[in-house]
C-alpha cells in the first residue's frame, strides 16, 4: 500500500449532535482500532445519495471492521433544521451514525469541498484516502481489505459490533411518501418511498385499500405481495390505463398494472448510468440514474432524470428510451435542449404545450416547449433559495420537489424546504403562496375543486381547498452558507488531484481517461480558462475587475484493474462536480487543489 504523510484525523464536533447511536456521543478516540469512513453529505444531494448506496455492501461485508460514520453538513437553510436531519437519515434508510454538523464545523477542519466527500481513517487515527463524488465504494473496499490486513498483523486492528443502534419503527399508515397520482376511481395511488411499496388510497386519502410490493428493497417483476421497488417516487398514467413507476434506486422504470396489480420492469437495467454509458436505445438494455418523476408530455413518458441533471424520454410504442434536454452539467442554463443545463430536477407536470419542472438543486421553476426548448420561470442558480413572492425575476424558492398544473393555466409549486405550496401565473409572472406550514411537501395533486398534498415528513397527503387569494408571507432571501476560498486575481493554478486505487491505472486505450469542464457564476469572473479538456489541471485567469463568484469545476477520470494478462480488466469512472465559492483578495491563494481521489500532497 502506497505510503502518504501521517496526517492526524481531526475530532468530530457538531452541534446538533448524533443520531443513530442510542443518544450516545462518539469521538475518534473511541474508535481507535476500527476504520472509520466518514462521508460528508448532505440530503438534498442526489449525488450523496447515491453513496449511500455504495457504500451499503461494503457496510455490511466489513461491519466487523469497518465504522461509517455520515457528517450531515447543509447546503440549504432547511437541512440546519436537526430534525429535519433526523427525518433524512430515516428517510434513506442510512444505517450507520450520523453527526448533525450545521455550522460545518467538522468539514471545515476536513477542508471539505465538495458533496459528497468519502475520507478513511486508519485503526491509529490517521486520514489515509480523500475521495470527492461517486464511484469510489470499489476502491475504498480495496483499500479496507489492506488496512485489515496491515493491522491485523500489527495487533493495531479491533474487532466487534459497531456503535450503530437503529431507531424504533414508527406505525403511520404511509413513511416518507414521495409522489401521488389520482386513479380514474378517484382514489390515491402513493409511492410510500422509505417503505419501498406503492399504497392505494380511499377518496378520503386515508383509508389503506391495498398495498403493492414487499416492503423491502429489491428489483423484482410478479405479483402485488412479491414484486420489489427500492424508494420508488414519480406516477403517471399511461394511455393503456397502467401507470409508470419512477423506482428510483433501481433506476428504472416499472409498470403498474392497475387490475391485477402486476409489476414489470419497462426501461432500465438496474445499474445506475455513467459517463460514456448509452444514452439510447432499447429501453430495458440501457441505465438509467436515479429517476426522480414521470409525465406524459407530446406522446411520450418524460423522465426526471435527477442523477445525471437531464430530462430523457420512453417512447412506449417503440419501446426505446433516450436523452432529451441536458448535458449532464448541473447549473441554470436555458436554450435548445441538447445545451441545457439542469440541477437535480425531482417533479414534473405536463399541459397541452408545457412540460414544467421543478429543478430542485436551482430552487427553479422551469418548462419546456414543444419544439424541446428549455426556459426559465422563477430561479437563478444553484445558490441563491428563499421564499420570497412578487414578480418572477425576484421571487424565490427552497429546493421544490414538485409541481402540479392547475386548471386556469397557472402551476402550483411543492416548495419543499420551504414547507409551502407556492403558485406561479405565466399570465401575470407572479409568484404567490397558497398554503403554509405543510412539512417537506414532495407533491400535490387536483381532486375536483381541492388540491392534495403529499406531506412527505408528516407522512400523509392533506386535502386543502385551492384559495382564491393568496396567502401573505414575509420575504426571506438566503444564499448557500459556505465560507468562500480566498483566491488572488489573476492566474489560478487548479489541480484535481487523482491518485488510481492500488492495483488500478488510468484506462488510455482508446485514448485520454480523464476530462476537465470548468466555467464561472457570473462568466465573466474567468477571463481564461473555461471550457473542457483533458488535463486534470489547469491554468485559470481570473478577472480582477469580479469582486466574488463561483468556479464551477466537473472532473471524470476511468481506472482499469493494471493486470497485462487480464484481456477484459475490470474498470471504474471517478466523477464529481465542484461549485466553489471564491472571493478575490491581494493576497489569496495561487492554487486550488480539488481532491477527486487520494490526496493532495502538494
Amino acid at each position: 500500500m502506497a505510503k502518504h504523510a501521517r496526517v492526524r484525523a481531526p475530532e468530530l464536533i457538531g452541534k446538533g449532535g448524533w443520531i443513530n447511536t442510542g443518544h450516545k456521543e462518539l469521538s475518534l478516540a473511541g474508535l481507535r482500532g476500527r476504520i472509520v469512513i466518514i462521508d460528508f453529505w448532505t440530503f438534498c444531494c442526489v449525488n450523496c445519495l447515491h453513496v449511500l448506496d455504495e457504500l451499503r455492501e461494503l457496510e455490511e461485508k466489513h461491519r466487523d471492521t469497518v465504522v461509517i460514520i455520515g457528517v450531515h453538513s447543509p447546503k440549504f437553510v432547511h437541512e440546519a433544521e436537526h430534525q429535519a436531519v433526523v427525518d433524512a437519515v430515516e428517510r434513506y434508510g442510512v444505517e450507520h451514525p450520523v453527526l448533525d454538523d450545521p455550522e460545518l464545523s467538522t468539514w471545515k477542519q476536513y477542508a471539505v469541498r465538495a458533496w459528497p466527500t468519502l475520507v478513511v481513517i486508519d485503526p491509529e487515527g490517521y486520514v489515509v484516502a480523500q475521495h470527492a463524488g461517486e464511484g469510489h465504494a470499489h476502491a475504498i473496499e480495496r483499500l479496507v481489505g489492506e488496512l485489515e490486513a496491515e493491522h491485523g498483523a500489527k495487533g493495531t486492528l479491533r474487532r466487534g459490533d459497531g456503535p450503530y443502534v437503529p431507531p424504533e419503527p414508527q406505525p403511520t399508515t404511509l413513511r416518507f411518501p414521495g409522489k401521488a397520482l389520482l386513479l380514474p376511481s378517484g382514489n390515491f395511488l402513493v409511492s410510500d418511498t422509505t417503505r419501498h411499496q406503492l399504497v392505494e388510497l380511499a377518496e378520503d386519502a386515508e383509508t389503506v385499500v391495498r398495498r403493492i410490493g414487499s416492503g423491502s428493497r429489491g428489483f423484482a417483476d410478479g405479483g402485488p405481495e412479491n414484486a420489489s421497488f427500492n424508494e420508488p417516487q414519480g406516477l403517471a398514467l399511461l394511455e393503456d390505463g397502467a401507470v409508470v413507476v419512477a423506482d428510483t434506486v433501481n433506476h428504472a422504470l416499472r409498470r403498474l398494472d392497475l387490475a391485477s396489480g402486476g409489476v414489470t420492469t419497462l426501461a432500465g437495467t438496474g445499474r445506475q448510468w455513467w459517463q460514456g454509458s448509452a444514452t439510447a436505445g432499447p429501453a430495458r438494455e440501457v441505465d438509467l440514474s436515479s429517476p426522480w418523476d414521470v409525465a406524459v408530455f407530446a406522446g411520450k413518458v418524460w423522465i426526471a432524470m435527477a442523477g445525471v441533471h437531464q430530462l430523457w424520454t420512453y417512447d412506449p410504442e417503440a419501446g426505446t428510451v433516450g436523452v432529451a434536454a441536458g448535458t449532464t452539467n448541473e447549473g441554470l442554463v436555458d436554450g435548445p435542449g441538447a445545451e441545457a443545463w439542469f440541477a437535480q430536477p425531482s417533479g414534473l407536470a405536463a399541459t397541452a404545450e408545457r412540460l414544467w419542472l421543478a429543478d430542485s438543486e436551482t430552487s427553479a421553476l422551469r418548462w419546456v416547449d414543444l419544439d424541446g426548448h428549455v426556459h426559465t420561470a422563477v430561479g437563478t442558480g444553484l445558490f441563491d433559495f428563499g421564499h420570497r413572492d412578487g414578480a418572477a425575476g425576484q421571487a424565490l424558492f427552497q429546493h421544490p420537489l414538485g409541481v402540479t398544473a392547475l386548471p386556469d393555466g397557472s402551476v402550483a409549486v411543492a416548495d419543499t424546504y420551504n414547507h409551502a405550496l407556492r403558485r406561479y401565473d405565466p399570465a401575470t409572472g407572479e409568484v404567490t403562496t397558497l398554503a403554509t406550514d405543510l412539512r417537506e411537501p414532495s407533491d400535490a395533486v387536483l381532486a375536483g375543486e381541492d388540491i392534495v398534498v403529499v406531506e412527505s415528513a408528516r407522512h400523509r397527503l392533506t386535502r386543502l381547498r385551492l384559495p382564491e387569494e393568496a396567502v401573505r408571507v414575509e420575504a426571506v432571501a438566503h444564499r448557500t452558507q459556505r465560507a468562500a476560498t480566498e483566491v488572488a486575481p489573476g492566474r489560478l493554478r487548479l489541480d484535481v488531484v487523482f491518485q488510481a486505487p492500488a492495483g488500478q491505472k488510468l484506462d488510455t486505450r482508446y485514448g485520454p481517461s480523464t476530462r476537465l469542464l470548468v466555467s464561472s457564476t457570473p462568466p465573466e469572473l474567468l477571463l481564461g480558462g473555461e471550457g473542457a479538456d483533458t488535463d486534470l489541471s489547469r491554468d485559470l485567469e481570473l478577472n480582477p475587475e469580479v469582486a466574488e463568484g463561483v468556479l464551477h469545476v466537473s472532473a471524470m477520470a476511468a481506472s482499469c484493474d493494471d493486470d497485462p494478462a487480464n484481456d477484459y480488466p475490470a474498470c471504474h469512472v471517478h466523477q464529481q462536480d465542484w461549485g466553489v465559492p471564491v472571493r478575490l483578495t491581494a493576497d489569496g491563494a495561487d492554487r486550488l487543489p480539488l481532491v477527486l481521489a487520494g490526496m493532495d500532497e502538494q
